[in-house]
C-alpha cells in the first residue's frame, strides 16, 4: 500500500501538465453548495455545453446502465439522476476532455478501454445485491488509470514501458514506471484527481489500485467493494478484448469473489453477459 500526501505527490509530478478544473465544474459546485440549490440551474449549466450534454446523455442511455426508460434531454437527466450524480458524470466527461495532447500512445484507444471498464463496473454493480451508485462506479472505472495519458504526454518512451509491463510476469506497471521515471501513473492520477477536488475515496482508489494489499487497509465496506468491482471489470475487459487475464487477478480472485458474495459460476455468467454487450 502507498502512503502519500498531496504535497509529496506535487513533488513527484513536477513537469507534468495538470489541466485546470473547468469553469463548468466550478459553476456546478457553486450551485450544489448554495443555500437553495436548484436542479433547473444545474440543467441550464450542463445544457450550455453541447459536448458535455451529449456525453452525459450517451452515458446514461448506455445499455450498461440498464435504465427503465431512455432519457432524451438534460432536464430529464438531472431530474432522474439528481445533482450529485450529474456532477459526478460531468466531472468524468470534463476530465476526459482535458487529458489530451501529443502523446506516444493512442489516447482514443486508451479512453475506449477506460470506458469499457467503467461501463463494466456499472453493469456489475447493477447485477450485485447492494446499493451501488452507478455514477461512482463509472467515475472509478473511467479514471483509475487517468495518470497514463499524462505519462504518455510527458515521456516519449512510455509506449515501450506499457509493452514491457504487459510482457512482464514479475513486475506490474507501477514498479517499472518507478524504476524508469521515479514516479508512476497511480501517483500522477492521484494528483490530478486531488487537484480537481474529486472525492477522497476516489483519489485513494486511483493511488492504490495496483496495490493488492490495499484490501487489508480499506476501512469502509463500500470502498472495498468498489475496488473489488474494479478488479472484476478490469479482468473481464482484458479477457474479452485481449483474451488474457488481468495481471494479478489470480492472486486476488478468491478474496474478491468471496467478499462480494458470488461464486465462480456467477462470475462467469457476468463475464459472458458483458462479452455479449461488447460484441
Amino acid at each position: 500500500m502507498i502512503d502519500l500526501d498531496p504535497s509529496v505527490a506535487a513533488i513527484l509530478t513536477q513537469g507534468f501538465h495538470i489541466p485546470p478544473k473547468p469553469e463548468t465544474l466550478i459553476r456546478l459546485k457553486d450551485i450544489s453548495h448554495s443555500e437553495d440549490p436548484s436542479l433547473t440551474d444545474v440543467a441550464r449549466v450542463v445544457a450550455s455545453d453541447v459536448g458535455l450534454s451529449s456525453a452525459i446523455l450517451k452515458t446514461v442511455n448506455s445499455p450498461f446502465y440498464g435504465l427503465a426508460r431512455s432519457i432524451s434531454n438534460i432536464q430529464q437527466a438531472v431530474s432522474l439522476l439528481g445533482m450529485e450524480s450529474v456532477n459526478s458524470l460531468a466531472t468524468s466527461v470534463e476530465l476526459k476532455r482535458a487529458l489530451t495532447g501529443d502523446a506516444c500512445i493512442s489516447l482514443e484507444r486508451f479512453w475506449d478501454n477506460a470506458t469499457d471498464v467503467a461501463n463494466s463496473m456499472v453493469y456489475i454493480g447493477n447485477r450485485l445485491e447492494g446499493n451501488f451508485s452507478p455514477e461512482t462506479l463509472y467515475t472509478a472505472g473511467l479514471f483509475h488509470d487517468c495518470g497514463i495519458p499524462a505519462m504518455a504526454i510527458r515521456f516519449g518512451s512510455y509506449r515501450q514501458t506499457l509493452i514491457d509491463a504487459n510482457d512482464s510476469m514479475e513486475q506490474n506497471l507501477t514498479d517499472i514506471e518507478d524504476e524508469k521515471y521515479n514516479t508512476n501513473h497511480s501517483i500522477v492520477g492521484y494528483f490530478i484527481a486531488n487537484s480537481w477536488h474529486l472525492p477522497k475515496t476516489l483519489c485513494e482508489l486511483i493511488l492504490q489500485h495496483h496495490e493488492h494489499d490495499f484490501l487489508d487497509h480499506i476501512t469502509g465496506k463500500s470502498d472495498q467493494l468498489v475496488y473489488e468491482i474494479l478488479k472484476m471489470a478490469e479482468n473481464i475487459v482484458d479477457r474479452t478484448r485481449r483474451f488474457r487475464e488481468a495481471q494479478g487477478w489470480q492472486k486476488i480472485q478468491n478474496r474478491v469473489l468471496s467478499t462480494i458474495g458470488i461464486s465462480v459460476l456467477e462470475y462467469s455468467d457476468i463475464e459472458e453477459d458483458l462479452s455479449e454487450l461488447f460484441n
